[in-house]
């Protein structure tokens, strides 16, 4: 569970273009910007040239982009009666967004003019702001209406608006893709080893609800005779059992389809079956010392995770640490294992959301001496309510350790998110 406050981002300057050349994306659209009503001056209507640039134009989904407005020439006047001072012009306006992503964002620009002289139009300006990126594919961006506000003397607003009768051009656009999705199924044994022909009770979880399931039993690569069916619940599990006959079994998985794959299956979670010898030789006696399969178990420090506060309307990241999780897998099977996390949308005041999506983890992981597996971080990126994995280790002839897992998160906040607290869940599965 987190707890933060509110953001904001930054801009890039766009590419120069060639002498004459228009720069890519610039667009012009007709305008309508009446005077203030204190100006006494007629409304100027003309074509408003724009352009609109993005920082990053192939996101993933959950990623916070800025954007760029430039207006570079505006049929509004200076509304004042004489020259209008360096420095008392600013902008805000709205970019409109279509196709797989659709909205407004908000943009302003800084408090930044050369004096205007009177009744001459007022110069270019530069607006920026951020939008969380929330649908894989192609969004458009197109310039909607500015508002250009002078503080001299008299606080004025001078209002552009587009000609609703003219659609507005594109004038920028990006391709973001999905987050890839982890495999949550996972299957557990109600006992680590029998005799031949003991059944063991299985559970199989994180399948689709209603799939047909196999659950098998496992000798290295191939699977053994040891073989049921089932059907999952609505919850996606399914509790058997499974006879193990088999000698060779070393391991029992599930699957939907028809054979086992990393993307559709779950397991191999180890099994032993312990066949007694026959008598030895009256002239003989043997001694037998049996090492038994213990579990794969996790433990985590603490419960809450703080944090850092963000000033409101800057937006920016809130960092923090997840709490050390160590995972202890004393099987002494083949199995690896994989420790994966989830996160919920972050819940403020008022019902305000922040996507889980939002939340991003760099994760580190390491051995303890001894340990016979190695130790593999996830990668660094989002979590989101779709999942991510944190660490895991591969499958092997023989498995088992100590491991020390944590990571370092970041929360991106929009700009001028309400302030208060916000609070999410993380939820950390190993299978």
């Amino acid at each position: 569970m987190a707890v933060l406050a509110a953001t904001t981002g930054s801009a890039l300057s766009a590419p120069a273009a060639a002498e004459g050349e228009a720069p890519p994306g610039q667009v012009d659209f007709p305008t309508h910007c009446p005077a203030p009503q204190e100006a006494g001056l007629p409304p100027a209507d003309g074509p408003t040239t724009a352009r609109i640039t993005v920082d990053n134009p192939a996101p993933q989904v959950g990623d916070t982009v800025t954007v760029t407005y430039q207006v570079v020439r505006t049929p509004a006047v200076n509304p004042v009666g004489g020259e209008l001072p360096a420095d008392v012009l600013t902008p805000t306006g709205r970019i409109l967004l279509a196709g797989a992503q659709s909205g407004e964002v908000t943009v302003v620009g800084a408090k930044r003019n050369e004096p205007v002289p009177a009744g001459a139009a007022l110069p270019a300006v530069t607006m920026t702001g951020t939008f969380t990126v929330t649908a894989p594919g192609e969004t458009t961006l197109a310039p909607g209406g500015y508002t250009l506000h002078t503080s001299h003397l008299l606080g004025l607003d001078t209002i552009c608006t587009a000609d609703a009768a003219s659609p507005v051009p594109v004038s920028g656009r990006l391709t973001a893709t999905g987050l890839p999705t982890a495999n949550l199924r996972s299957v557990f044994l109600g006992a680590a080893q029998g005799r031949p022909g003991a059944k063991v009770k299985v559970t199989a979880a994180g399948f689709p609800p209603g799939a047909a399931l196999t659950v098998a039993g496992r000798a290295g690569a191939a699977e053994t005779a040891d073989r049921v069916s089932a059907t999952a619940d609505e919850l996606g599990a399914a509790l058997v059992e499974l006879p193990v006959t088999d000698k060779a079994t070393t391991a029992v998985i599930a699957y939907e389809g028809g054979a086992w794959s990393a993307r559709q299956g779950s397991g191999p979670a180890a099994y032993t079956v312990i066949d007694a010898a026959p008598p030895p030789p009256s002239a003989t006696q043997q001694v037998t010392a049996t090492v038994e399969p213990g579990v794969l178990g996790m433990t985590q420090t603490g419960e809450d995770i703080t944090l850092g506060a963000v000033p409101y309307g800057d937006g920016g990241a809130a960092p923090g640490r997840i709490g050390t999780v160590t995972v202890t897998d004393a099987r002494g099977g083949p199995a690896g294992w994989t420790l994966i996390g989830k996160v919920t949308d972050f819940t403020g005041p008022g019902g305000i959301r922040i996507p889980g999506a939002s939340l991003s983890w760099t994760p580190r992981c390491a051995a303890a001496e001894g340990s016979r597996s190695v130790c593999t971080p996830g990668s660094a990126g989002a979590v989101g309510a779709d999942g991510a994995v944190l660490a895991s280790t591969p499958d092997a002839p023989l498995v088992g350790g100590t491991f020390t897992i944590d990571a370092t998160v970041t929360l991106t906040v929009p700009p001028y998110t309400p302030p208060g607290a916000y609070t999410a869940v993380l939820t950390l599965t190993l299978s």
